[in-house]
């Protein structure tokens, strides 16, 4: 089984609030552990967390944002115990250096391209590939880019800069937009159009879906900081969840259909 989380965006809203997250989140994957554990023991298992997992990181040489130790706690168990575990940084979480990867055993990237099972599928948090969101699409080459990444951590005292950053990442309420979702879903079909991908995952627009077109599938598990949804791909195909304190709901659910002959 593989497991597909997004946008926890924890350190939004309030303490109580982002405790409440990653307590859910943490749950989610403690409902899993062993249908996971099955699968990675055959090649086919793993994690996957699809961007925004923080509303704000920022990593520097010897320092790490403090808060939400229980989680990286479960990922680093995880990792430990042989699951796989894929971080694919988001428009909120970009700033990694290699604390996730030589700490908690998580591989952090910014898309990637895998086989799942059946799927030749392509996983990216999906930032940038909003058409309408002209202002962040300038912007991201900026954000992204390792110098600009190396003077803001140096310049400002770190703990400020810091501050800032975690300032500037609170405005907003999260709520889907309705361009953004249509531009990425039109990204997630003209990619799986014009290459050998059959399932396109992609988190960023807070807006769970599970489609299937005659070019392939596509997954985005959502908005789990306010509506804990989340997806797995099992022997039975795709599956989109939503968390309800002790168990898991089925929203939607398809089976395998590729989209290439």
């Amino acid at each position: 089984m593989y497991l597909f989380l997004s946008d926890l965006h924890l350190g939004r809203g309030t303490d109580a609030e982002s405790r409440a997250v990653e307590r859910d989140a943490i749950a989610v994957l403690h409902a899993h552990e062993a249908a996971v554990r099955d699968g990675a023991e055959r090649d086919a298992g793993g994690l996957f967390l699809v961007g925004d997992v923080f509303n704000q990181f920022m990593e520097y040489g010897s320092l790490v944002p403090k808060g939400f130790v229980r989680l990286q706690a479960t990922l680093a168990a995880w990792t430990d115990r042989g699951l796989p575990v894929t971080y694919l940084i988001g428009n909120r979480d970009p700033w990694h250096l290699d604390y996730f990867e030589k700490e908690l055993g998580v591989r952090v990237l910014d898309e990637l391209t895998v086989r799942l099972g059946e799927y030749e599928a392509y996983l990216t948090h999906g930032d940038g590939l909003v058409a309408s969101d002209w202002g962040y699409n300038v912007a991201k080459p900026i954000l992204r880019n390792r110098l600009a990444y190396w003077l803001y951590r140096t310049l400002p005292p770190g703990d400020l800069g810091f501050r800032l950053a975690r300032w500037y990442a609170l405005r907003g309420d999260g709520a889907p937009e309705a361009p953004f979702v249509e531009d990425l879903r039109h990204a997630a079909r003209e990619r799986l159009a014009t290459t050998s991908a059959d399932l396109v995952v992609h988190g960023h627009v807070h807006q769970a879906e599970l489609t299937v077109w005659p070019e392939g599938a596509y997954l985005n598990p959502g908005y789990f900081f306010a509506d804990r949804t989340f997806a797995r791909l099992d022997t039975d195909g795709l599956v989109l969840l939503r968390w309800a304190g002790n168990d898991a709901e089925v929203l939607a659910r398809s089976e395998h259909q590729t989209g290439h002959s």
